[in-house]
């Protein structure tokens, strides 16, 4: 992407160049139009921000940490690396800064009835977390297969007064956990919130999502200009699943373009084999609302995605991020199973850190990325969540 061109992605209509838009049944375009009127209106207000940004402060426990990984950065090279700690967020990982700000909306909008999707379960858990805090009642949908890897956050789900509902269909993951949220939406408009997890989903999702999380990248701005004189690092580094995560860190440096913006997919099994690498196998399609890059077959169903991170196990990204691939303002490249559990065990011994293993892809891309920077450089890798709630899968594959 020129440096001269000015990113402003999306459109009125909630395109990011040929992306996103909403492809949604009729019954929910007014309920679309109410949000995303909602949305422009809170997110110009400031008391709506006053409350939002307090509540990251006081409820969050915003800002978090950049924490310098010297022994990390030892191991790999000539590099300075730092960690944005996402990990600690109350809840374990970023997403509680998307919920805090869509349930927000929800009580602005008059909704009673929360619903969301869940993987990995922070999202699930950030959503049942914010329901509790606010009192509403609240249904969550998670694939059976994820239920039974991820049994943790299910237990801290319903503990928090969620309502946790098993999806048997397809590959019982995280694609199937959407479709029946939608379903769930559809059949319930009045009354009901679809708090979305990533930067997926119809319009305004991809550019409200986005905008709740950039608080991430502001913050490391700041941060990193107090620990080294330059606001700027040389590069960042975010896995990408939906994409919430790397969106959120990467948004406030896009139009800066000494900073290389690394984005890192879940190569499963071997991009020959089962895997969630979207940006770097799949083609245009459209899935849950939008139009994005999609893992598809030849007659252009949607494929089964396969991640030992059940947080990167989707089919389909975000638009935006199918958009900067395009421009090549980011990089996407991808990690197998078995480089991510590497990663686990790399930041785990050298920081004391166990990263969640969407995390761990990220960390374990590092080895391919120090070359591209500068010697001394300065990369900063996002921390996206803690690996409490894998432990279960890494001890199986150990």
């Amino acid at each position: 992407m020129s440096a001269s061109v000015e990113y402003s992605a999306p459109d009125s209509a909630g395109r990011f160049g040929p992306y996103g838009g909403a492809f949604v049944p009729e019954i929910l375009i007014p309920e679309l139009q109410a949000l995303r009127t909602a949305f422009a209106e809170a997110w110009a207000s400031n008391t709506f921000k006053d409350r939002y940004h307090a509540l990251l402060q006081t409820y969050v426990g915003r800002p978090t940490a950049l924490t310098r990984a010297d022994r990390l950065s030892e191991v790999l090279g000539d590099v300075q690396i730092f960690l944005k700690r996402e990990d600690l967020c109350h809840t374990g990982a970023h997403k509680i800064n998307n919920t805090i700000g869509q349930i927000l909306l929800a009580r602005q909008m008059g909704k009673t009835r929360i619903i969301a999707e869940t993987g990995a379960g922070q999202h699930g858990v950030a959503t049942a977390t914010v329901a509790a805090r606010f009192g509403l009642e609240c249904i969550v949908y998670m694939g059976a297969e994820d239920m039974q890897r991820q049994a943790l956050n299910v237990a801290r789900m319903e503990l928090l007064g969620a309502e946790v509902r098993a999806v048997t269909s397809g590959s019982q993951t995280l694609k199937d956990a959407t479709n029946e949220a939608i379903r769930d939406w559809v059949s319930n408009p009045n009354d009901t919130f679809y708090i979305i997890g990533s930067v997926v989903g119809p319009h305004p999702y991809p550019v409200m999502v986005r905008s709740f999380h950039c608080v991430i990248g502001e913050e490391t701005k700041s941060q990193l200009e107090a620990a080294t004189g330059r606001a700027n690092p040389d590069a960042l580094v975010a896995c990408v699943g939906g994409g919430s995560n790397a969106i959120g860190l990467f948004y406030p440096f896009i139009q800066d373009p000494e900073v290389q913006l690394f984005g890192v997919e879940a190569a499963g099994e071997g991009l020959n084999g089962r895997h969630a690498a979207t940006l770097s196998r799949g083609k245009p399609g459209v899935l849950h609302g939008a139009l994005s890059y999609l893992l598809q077959d030849t007659q252009g169903q949607v494929k089964l995605a396969h991640s030992i991170s059940a947080g990167l196990d989707y089919p389909g990204v975000g638009p935006e991020h199918a958009w900067l691939k395009d421009l090549e303002r980011v990089c996407y490249s991808a990690i197998t199973d078995t480089e991510a559990l590497y990663g686990v065990r790399l930041l785990s011994c050298t920081e004391g850190i166990i990263p969640a293993l969407e995390t761990a892809h990220a960390i374990a891309a590092l080895k391919h990325i120090v070359d591209r920077v500068r010697p001394g450089g300065t990369i900063v890798v996002n921390c996206s969540g803690r690996g409490d709630k894998d432990m279960q899968t890494i001890m199986a594959r150990s």
